[in-house]
């Protein structure tokens, strides 16, 4: 069992019911899922950059990436329906604990001149997003093969609507949030 996930039953469920007075656990906040997002608008131009972008991806994540097509057509962007405009991955279960927990000890220490993450960045559904600047904070891409730079967008979706306690779930998995 991943390290997060048993933290997770063992003391976070019982941290959050007692705090926010819930009686059954299964009606505590939990996280769904994490999806990872590369939109890669200069593939467009240059297609190796795709291939690049999903290579790295899969590396991250441990699964293979799915592609994303345009939906519309946009002749400001030059984009045309259909044409692949990035990659994306849902990761669920023991893999979506190994990456969050991948993430908060190992990825995110890594940024340079950190702070701590933004305590703003949740939705109205209680999700929340991170956006990177590029790929290579993370340990499994080498450098040396790596060709082209790339930003991704890390979205934690949470089983409740509430802000307040989406925050203190992150927060007792670790997440470090900048302080006020």
């Amino acid at each position: 069992m991943a390290r997060l996930k048993e933290k997770y039953t063992s003391e976070i469920v019982s941290a959050l019911m007692k705090q926010f007075e819930i009686k059954n656990k299964l009606a505590s906040p939990r996280i769904d899922k994490i999806v990872l997002n590369m939109g890669v608008g200069k593939a467009l131009e240059n297609k190796r950059r795709l291939e690049c972008a999903t290579r790295d991806m899969s590396l991250i994540a441990g699964q293979k990436p799915v592609i994303t097509i345009a939906k519309q057509s946009i002749a400001g962007f030059k984009l045309r329906e259909g044409q692949s405009i990035g990659c994306k991955v849902t990761l669920r279960g023991e893999r979506m604990y190994e990456f969050l927990d991948r993430l908060i000890t190992i990825v995110i220490p890594r940024i340079r001149d950190f702070r701590g993450v933004s305590r703003k960045s949740f939705d109205k559904a209680g999700n929340y997003s991170i956006g990177m600047q590029e790929q290579t904070i993370f340990p499994e891409i080498n450098l040396d093969k790596m060709e082209f730079s790339q930003g991704m967008d890390i979205t934690i979706v949470t089983s409740n609507s509430d802000r307040e306690k989406s925050l203190e779930l992150l927060s007792l998995f670790g997440m470090p949030f900048k302080k006020n």
